[in-house]
């Protein structure tokens, strides 16, 4: 998820190649010759899975970037250079393949006169694995995806170094937790869903609680997007009943900015409650794990439901508006209103203080009980 780098809604940026064009770009970019090419879903970028005649690794993922955030390419850089630290460092992140010329991208241009756009194109290595949104998640695999989230933030924050770096300051960047206020200008996408209300509700608790703390927590650079669809992992067992799962690929940095270690946590407890038949247990098993590289401190603690809640509102009321905007890729879109708007009502329903309860009463047993 991307896009909206400013505070402005975003308009009609999204790439529109078809299979033809995507391989000839590799063909041409790269030099590779395409032997087998699909559209993968995505939010606002577009990204191909192709294979190509070449020796070693033959499957990538070729992804062409709106072409608002193309206009951004130190950002771009950044988020690459992340991602081959990462892979240098042990983390499961895909790598560039290099352009012709030699560079980790290429900024191509398509149309003609007044209608010309540039989008700035990558060929990344293709990760292999099973979506977490895939699989029925249990306490061990949400508790390495707690861990992963921890030990990526304190990589990049205290290792990462790269000129670019700077661009991931991002002040006005929709997607940053801490601008969940700004979503006040969005909420008109809902229409007259009835769960405006609770929208609203999470945004002035946002105000009132949040915003004025943020100073407190401890800064780092984020993912911000470690998302059910963002996360591969495969089976490390052969037991069906109780199958234990190992992260194998980290997608999608297109939301990376400098926030604070308590965003990426809740955000993955988030993205986590989606599919889950219990979602309200969910968060004290990606607690534990995160808190297993980094304890939280009593203020990020105290900021968590909240934090929580705000990501849900996000997700919505953004996933809303650019429907509007992307009628055809509705149904990718929306896909986390399925059960989202469910899941943030029944979080207010049984109140921050239980709701906490129940996540810290499950955190700290894990103190006492570490998985193997």
């Amino acid at each position: 998820m991307s896009s909206g780098n400013d505070c402005q809604p975003q308009t009609l940026t999204k790439p529109t190649f078809d299979e033809r064009e995507a391989a000839e770009l590799v063909d041409r970019v790269f030099g590779l010759k395409v032997s087998w090419i699909r559209s993968l879903p995505s939010y606002d970028d577009q990204n191909f899975h192709v294979r190509v005649s070449a020796e070693g690794a033959d499957e990538y993922v070729l992804k062409i970037t709106n072409s608002e955030d193309s206009r951004e390419p130190d950002l771009i850089e950044a988020q690459t250079q992340a991602m081959m630290f990462l892979s240098a460092e042990g983390f499961p992140s895909a790598t560039p393949y290099l352009t012709k010329d030699g560079n980790i991208m290429s900024l191509e241009s398509r149309g003609a006169g007044l209608g010309s756009k540039k989008y700035m194109v990558r060929l990344l290595t293709y990760l292999p694995g099973t979506p977490v949104a895939k699989i029925p998640t249990n306490a061990q695999i949400l508790y390495e995806i707690g861990r992963l989230a921890a030990s990526m933030d304190k990589v990049l924050s205290e290792k990462f170094q790269h000129p670019s770096v700077k661009s991931l300051h991002r002040g006005q960047f929709i997607w940053n937790l801490a601008n969940v206020p700004l979503l006040d200008q969005y909420i008109y996408a809902l229409g007259q869903n009835k769960y405006c209300a609770m929208v609203e509700q999470v945004i002035e608790q946002f105000k009132g609680k949040v915003t004025p703390k943020l100073s407190s927590f401890r800064a780092c650079i984020n993912h911000g997007d470690l998302n059910d669809h963002n996360i591969l992992v495969d089976s490390s067992s052969a037991s069906l009943e109780n199958p234990q799962y190992r992260v194998s690929g980290i997608l999608d940095f297109s939301d990376m900015s400098y926030g604070y270690y308590v965003f990426e946590v809740a955000i993955a407890i988030m993205y986590m409650m989606i599919e889950s038949p219990d979602p309200l247990s969910v968060g004290g098993h990606v607690l534990a794990g995160f808190e297993s590289i980094l304890p939280l401190t009593a203020e990020e603690r105290g900021a968590l439901f909240l934090l929580v809640s705000g990501r849900f509102a996000q997700s919505l009321v953004i996933a809303a508006h650019t429907a509007l905007l992307y009628p055809e890729n509705k149904e990718y879109l929306t896909v986390t209103a399925k059960t989202g708007w469910k899941h943030l009502m029944t979080m207010f329903e049984v109140g921050q203080e239980a709701v906490e309860k129940k996540w810290f009463e499950t955190a700290q047993a894990y103190t006492h009980h570490a998985p193997a």
